[in-house]
């Protein structure tokens, strides 16, 4: 593999990360609808996450996006509670460890924007994300917190910082 640079999200990311995005929910066949598959947001992200308490990296490899995370604001969450958003990789940049250094660069985000817990939402489809997740300290919920706005999701976690 080569080097991978992990960057702060940048206007020119917008379509790049969005098609990254909504082709690993057709990879898993996951819901569409309810999703930030067809929330509009997706398409702008870099305006979404210059909001105060937010926070995104992108993984860039020769030019190319293959992956992203970040933690967001959203609302109607516990004080002091951002949500892990958007962790989305390439086929190609699975299982190499990179998920891990996305999630850790956005861990430290919130514990440097002062949050103490974290909170995820996700599907069984993307299971591997899910026990990933876990295994990164994060326990299942057995409801959903916050309006995130994405009422397909199922699977609802949250870790303490």
């Amino acid at each position: 593999m080569n080097e991978i640079l992990i960057r702060p999200i940048e206007e020119k990311d917008n379509k790049e990360l969005a098609a990254l995005i909504r082709a690993v929910f057709e990879e898993f066949g996951s819901e569409k609808v309810g999703t930030v598959y067809s929330d509009p947001e997706t398409d702008a992200l870099f305006r979404y996450f210059s909001e105060a308490g937010a926070e995104y990296w992108v993984a860039e490899e020769n030019g190319s996006l293959i992956g992203g995370c970040g933690i967001y604001p959203t609302k109607g969450l516990p004080d002091g509670c951002a949500e892990l958003v958007k962790l989305y990789l390439s086929p190609s940049a699975r299982g190499k460890g990179l998920g891990l250094r996305l999630f850790d660069k956005s861990v430290k985000s919130a514990i440097k924007l002062g949050y103490k817990q974290l909170y995820l939402e996700s599907f069984p489809e993307f299971s591997k994300a899910v026990s990933m997740y876990g295994s990164f300290g994060f326990k299942q919920l057995d409801y959903p917190l916050g309006s995130s706005g994405h009422y397909a999701c199922t699977i609802y976690m949250i870790k303490d910082l």
